[in-house]
């Protein structure tokens, strides 16, 4: 059988083990792909560290039009981030009739269906198992293992740098500033570290998961996006008390009018397995109409579990070449044609339960008044906390859990209530989540 060769974009640090885990692996590789896959070209700007991991075994170059114009190349894998100059290169590797991998989640949550259109157009398949979850296989599961289900909905842990600093805000009470400063010194932040804190990062993966589990286009751009840079120690604490941990979930669910599509901090049962997912590892619930809850686990970054997803798409690829390329899995899992072109929900329309946490004056008849506010609007007191005040201290914390309302509801709640005289800043507000 024919030898299928490999070129890469970029050998940084998910390049890099790709590389090595091809090489280490290479007779058990083959063995499950039914023929060698051999990465025989890497571009990247730094030729001297490309040169230094590969070696001789593959030839290295600083121009990426160098792998993608060379016609022994079956596959090009993009690993060089970003969606500028990603987009470009994929899109010519397509033009040239080239199978692509990637594990850019930037790239196809902001330019997927672009790229789905065009790969169909020329007869090539874009893989990306390893864009969302590292080396999770939660992809694959969606578009192949639960095939036969409805799915409903879909909440995961997708971020580990977030899933980190919460998990030592809890843990050791320190503040956010200081756990992300923690988080960089450990390399589990970048420099900028705003798209992990601030959900974008997790909002890209969630809309590749929903579009594929629902049959919808891509749509990162209609996602509801939040962080956790604003999350108060107190916040972690309060809800520890009441028997719930915070987490920030990518949370996409089917409703009759549309669908559901959002990152932010959310309320979660301690109890519940979600909950306890420490530290930077990942983890998806989806829930389907015929198997209910299945839970994905596992590192959801680094460079040998990243490369774990890249090089089982490469042999995805070799299989497809060696068989029936004509008969391929749709890029998000439904035929193009089918797909559905329900909306994604305004935030506005989408019902949670919220945890409300206010500063107010410690006297008779303020809890009359925020009560009074919240029924007005329809809203519906689950429980209510209020603590001691310190000594001499004026102000107290209320903490309001509520039952099911409206998000444009408790907005309009929320100003009302911030407008009275007796209520000090902010109202912190965090959406919780059964996960039933």
């Amino acid at each position: 059988m024919k030898p299928i060769n490999v070129g890469l974009l970029g050998i940084g640090t998910v390049g890099g083990g790709t590389f090595r885990v091809l090489q280490r692996n290479s007779e058990e590789i083959s063995r499950r792909a039914g023929c060698e896959i051999r990465m025989t070209m890497i571009a990247d700007r730094d030729v001297a560290r490309a040169k230094s991991v590969a070696g001789d075994a593959a030839r290295v170059t600083g121009d990426a039009l160098d792998v993608l114009n060379n016609p022994d190349i079956d596959i090009v894998v993009e690993l060089i981030g970003g969606y500028g100059a990603a987009r470009d290169l994929v899109l010519k590797a397509i033009a040239a009739g080239k199978h692509v991998v990637t594990a850019n989640k930037a790239l196809l949550a902001l330019h997927g269906n672009e790229i789905f259109a065009a790969a169909r157009a020329k007869g090539v398949t874009v893989c990306f198992e390893a864009a969302v979850g590292g080396g999770i296989p939660i992809i694959k599961s969606l578009r192949e293992g639960l095939t036969a289900n409805r799915i409903e909905w879909i909440a995961g842990i997708i971020n580990g740098t977030s899933n980190f600093i919460l998990s030592e805000m809890r843990d050791k009470g320190a503040a956010f500033a200081d756990v992300l400063k923690e988080a960089q010194r450990m390399g589990y932040a970048e420099a900028d570290p705003t798209f992990d804190i601030e959900g974008v990062d997790a909002a890209h993966k969630l809309s590749i998961m929903a579009a594929i589990g629902f049959g919808i286009p891509v749509q990162f751009g209609k996602a509801h996006v939040e962080g956790i840079s604003r999350l108060a120690q107190q916040d972690i604490r309060y809800a520890e008390e009441l028997g719930y941990r915070i987490k920030l979930l990518g949370i996409a669910k089917r409703k009759p009018a549309g669908f559901e599509l959002r990152v932010h901090p959310t309320l979660i049962p301690a109890r519940q397995l979600l909950a306890n997912v420490e530290g930077v590892m990942n983890a998806i619930l989806v829930k389907g109409d015929a198997v209910g809850q299945t839970m994905y686990y596992g590192a959801g970054a680094g460079a040998e579990p990243t490369a774990s997803a890249v090089v089982a798409d490469l042999v995805d690829v070799a299989r497809m070449l060696t068989a029936d390329p004509e008969h391929r899995v749709p890029h998000l899992a439904f035929q193009p044609d089918r797909l559905s072109d329900a909306p994604i929900l305004p935030m506005g329309e989408v019902e949670t339960s919220n945890y409300l946490r206010l500063r107010v004056e410690d006297k008779a008849g303020v809890l009359a008044d925020i009560t009074r506010i919240l029924a007005n609007e329809g809203i519906s007191i689950e429980a209510l906390v209020q603590k001691e005040p310190s000594a001499g201290e004026k102000q107290v914390d209320i903490i309001l859990l509520t039952h099911l309302a409206q998000e444009k509801k408790v907005d309009a709640a929320i100003a009302r209530i911030e407008a009275l005289p007796v209520v000090f800043g902010k109202i912190t507000r965090i959406r919780m989540e059964a996960l039933k």
